[in-house]
């Protein structure tokens, strides 16, 4: 019985040892850095391969309203509510704190790239080349010297004049207002900054508080996440993978401050002492 108990506490606790997360945890970056690092090699992109009239479509919208404000709140929210649920309380704290400065760092640092890269986005790069009427044209070098609300404006009636044209993209109704609300500029990817932080840093504490099943949840969020913003020309394959690689850097920045800052008295998975 006591050899049992032994065996158990040791497999419980190379599973939650710092090395052994850091190395799953890279091993998820690396999954969820595959598909943009392979289309930027291959130089293709994901826009447009569906359609965007399609229940796969509309699916990945409502997705990616999870990472839209105020909905992306929410979605913190959500994930604070079920670790507060599970995990130990200082295991908690510490899970929250990382969170939270992972998220403003992310957030400052998303705004401050876009305005300095100032990149167009692909489904204004798509829509200046469709050959619309001369008062529908876009142009991506001075659309965005528009004020944000001609910006929609401008989107919505290049949509409308491409609608009678017969395109090859049509978007479902959902997707056509996405379009008109999301006229910033493309490079980084604002929600895969939001989404990757999110599931790294909440990551780290999940698995050391031995909930594999709900990182792994995260995960396939933060990778369809990715893949929704470049299926949905809102984003090149090169905003997502360096919105990936400056998640990484923001997540771990965040536990090791967090970690250094607040040091917690050694714990088991279940939440007790050692």
């Amino acid at each position: 019985m006591w050899h049992v108990a032994y065996v158990v506490y040791s497999e419980a606790n190379i599973l939650t040892h710092p090395a052994y997360l850091l190395r799953r945890l890279a091993l998820v970056w690396l999954l969820l850095a595959t598909i943009p690092s392979l289309l930027l090699l291959t130089q293709n992109q994901l826009f447009p391969l569906i359609d965007l009239q399609s229940p796969l479509a509309k699916a990945l919208y409502w997705l990616t309203t999870t990472g839209t404000a105020p909905y992306g709140v929410a979605t913190v929210l959500m994930v604070l509510a079920l670790a507060y649920r599970y995990m130990p309380k200082a295991l908690f704290i510490s899970l929250f704190l990382a969170i939270s400065l992972s998220q403003v760092i992310s957030l400052s640092t998303s705004h401050t790239l876009k305005a300095f890269f100032k990149e167009p986005r692909p489904n204004l790069v798509y829509l200046s080349d469709q050959g619309l009427p001369e008062e529908a044209q876009l142009n991506p070098q001075t659309f965005y010297q528009l004020a944000k609300p001609e910006r929609s404006q401008a989107i919505a009636e290049a949509l409308t004049e491409l609608h009678t044209m017969e395109p090859e993209v049509k978007l479902a109704p959902n997707i056509h207002q996405h379009w008109e609300d999301e006229i910033g500029y493309s490079f980084p990817s604002g929600h895969t900054i939001f989404a990757v932080t999110l599931v790294l840093t909440a990551s780290y504490y999940l698995l050391l508080a031995g909930l594999p099943l709900f990182a792994n949840a995260l995960f396939t969020w933060g990778l369809l996440m990715g893949l929704s913003r470049m299926l949905l020309g809102m984003h090149w394959p090169q905003d997502v993978l360096f919105s990936t690689v400056l998640a990484a850097i923001i997540s771990s920045l965040s536990v090791f401050l967090v970690e250094k800052f607040r040091p917690r008295s050694k714990e088991q998975p279940d939440g007790s002492k050692a």
